[in-house]
Order: structure tokens, then C-alpha cells, then sequence
């Protein structure tokens, strides 16, 4: 059918017109004014040829079996950008808090990971109703010194349950014979792992054939992750070090030993708010405290 000549000039203008869209588009989301095209990530196979470890113990990477685990452990964690971003920027906040705690309590450096793989290194709460950046459900925290209640839960204080996980994984290192099968017992329950290689014979973890399908992939997991988090640019992660998130390192502490009618009068009493106060405290888990046993809380605010 042949086209009038006003038909062909609208669609042109059309045309042109959803060009121009499509540009302005495109610079928008490119982050820098469409200056200069934003990089592209492969979508590729993991190399598997090289040595993995996990608190100095070495994967079997000559087991076909330890090769795929990992292989679908690391391809989950390659791929899941937007975590793995909040990972590394977390990172650089809580890593400093961690790392120190891990060395004092003789515990290897790679168990930071774990907190990694339990929370993505925030104040999770899990569907069994285990929380903060450790996951400690409330039976263990109380068995790790923790206190937990309706105005006090130090599940979500950093450096109290970073020294209770190192006791809790040194104990199980202990009994059960590695780290590997001590952080497969923070995920799967420490008995369980104990009565199972027992039961099955086995002499360490990848010798253990499992039910649970998350235990399984457990240690796999926490090296993925430490593997991506160490080496991002192997992966083809471009992280600016402005965009990471700072440590909360400046602040002043006030000790509080008797009750708090209300914390939102207590922030604004020391030139602060409740949302800032809950920041730096997160383990303050109602808006008031009652301390009846009158103990002494060490409460942090911005300076």
C-alpha cells in the first residue's frame, strides 16, 4: 500500500523521536551521564584448577563429587550481584570489628565468612527466629553468656556475639576434629553432624551424606564466598572504594546502670535520636529498659 506523504513524515518523526528516548534512557542509567558505556560482565564457566581452602584446610579438589559442589556454590555466588555488592561494602564496615575478635580469640580469619553466609553481614532474622549477623537462635545465646529478653537481645551486639561464635566453633573444632565440620555444625546442629559420621563412617566432612540439603552446602558456601569477596576482580566486580560503607568508629560511650523510661528522651537528652541510638546500639531492642538487676550498659552515641 503505498504511503501519503504526511504518513511517511510522521513516522520518521516517530522514529526519530524514540531514538532520542532511547538515548537519554540509556545515559541515565549508564551513571555518568552516558560519558562512557558501562562494562559488561561475562557470563562464564568458574575455573576449578586451583587449591581452595577453608581455615587452612585444603578442599579434596581431585573428588569429582567437592569439585561440582563447589563449582554450584561459587556460580550462585558469582552471579548475585546485588549480594555480593552489599557483601564487600558491609565488609569494610564490620570486617574491622570482627577480624580483631578472631585473633584474640585464636580462631582462624576465615570465619568471618561465615558471618557472611549467615547474614550477608546484617541484623537478619531468620524464619526459625535466629538473629543478628551471627544467627545465634536463643537457646544457644543463652548457653554463650548472651543476654536475650524483651529489652535486651546482644544476639545483635557485633562484638559480644562475634566472641560467642568463636567459642561456639572453637568448641565443636575441638570436638569434632576440623573447621570445616565445626562450621557444618553451626549450620546443622553439632549433634546431628557427630551421630551422623558415626553412623556413616565418615572421617570428615565431604564423606558425610546428608539429609539436609542446606548443611551440604554449607562449607561450600563459605568458600565461594570468601573466594568471590577475595578476589572480586576475578570475577569481574568493578567495587569503588568510595562506595563502601565506613566502620562506625567515632562515637562516645555512656554507661547506663540503672532504668531508661523512655530511649528516644535519652537520645534527645544526649544531643542525638532514636534512629541514631538503635543504630549504634541495635541490641537495645524496646524503647525503654527496666534493669531491674541493675546492671551496667555501656550505651554508644555519634560523637
Amino acid at each position: 500500500m503505498e504511503l501519503t506523504k504526511n504518513v511517511r513524515i510522521l513516522l520518521i518523526a516517530n522514529v526519530f523521536f524514540a531514538t532520542v528516548v532511547g538515548l537519554f534512557f540509556a545515559s541515565s542509567f549508564s551513571g555518568d551521564g552516558g560519558k562512557t558505556p558501562s562494562p559488561t560482565q561475562t557470563i562464564r564457566s568458574i575455573n576449578l584448577d586451583k587449591d581452595f581452602s577453608f581455615c587452612g584446610e585444603k578442599l579434596p579438589m581431585d573428588n569429582w563429587d567437592v569439585r561440582q559442589r563447589l563449582d554450584a556454590e561459587l556460580l550462585r555466588n558469582v552471579y548475585f550481584h546485588s549480594q555480593t555488592i552489599l557483601a564487600v561494602k558491609r565488609a569494610n564496615a564490620l570486617f574491622p570489628v570482627i577480624e580483631p575478635i578472631l585473633k584474640e580469640e585464636g580462631v582462624p580469619a576465615d570465619l568471618k565468612y561465615l558471618a557472611v553466609a549467615e547474614s550477608a553481614l546484617s541484623n537478619a532474622i531468620s524464619p526459625a527466629g535466629a538473629r543478628g549477623v551471627w544467627q545465634f537462635m536463643k537457646s544457644a545465646a543463652d548457653g554463650y553468656g548472651l543476654e536475650v529478653n524483651g529489652e535486651v537481645d546482644e544476639r545483635y551486639h557485633l562484638e559480644k556475639a562475634t566472641r560467642a561464635a568463636c567459642k561456639y566453633l572453637r568448641k565443636e573444632k575441638d570436638r569434632l576434629g576440623s573447621w570445616t565440620l565445626a562450621a557444618a555444625a553451626y549450620n546443622g546442629g553439632p549433634d546431628r553432624i557427630s551421630t551422623e559420621m558415626t553412623k556413616q563412617r565418615a572421617r570428615n566432612f565431604y564423606e558425610l551424606n546428608l539429609a539436609a540439603d542446606e548443611t551440604m552446602r554449607y562449607p561450600f558456601r563459605i568458600v565461594a564466598i570468601k573466594e568471590v569477596m577475595e578476589h572480586p576482580e576475578l570475577y569481574e566486580y568493578d567495587i569503588d572504594a568510595k562506595h563502601l560503607y565506613p566502620p562506625i568508629s567515632e562515637f562516645k560511650t555512656v554507661d547506663v546502670s540503672g532504668p531508661v523510661a523512655n530511649w528516644g528522651d535519652f537520645a534527645r537528652e544526649h544531643g542525638t535520636n532514636y534512629r541514631m541510638l538503635k543504630l549504634y546500639n541495635p541490641w537495645l531492642v524496646d524503647s525503654k529498659l527496666t534493669n531491674k538487676a541493675g546492671k551496667t550498659y555501656e550505651i554508644r552515641l555519634p560523637k
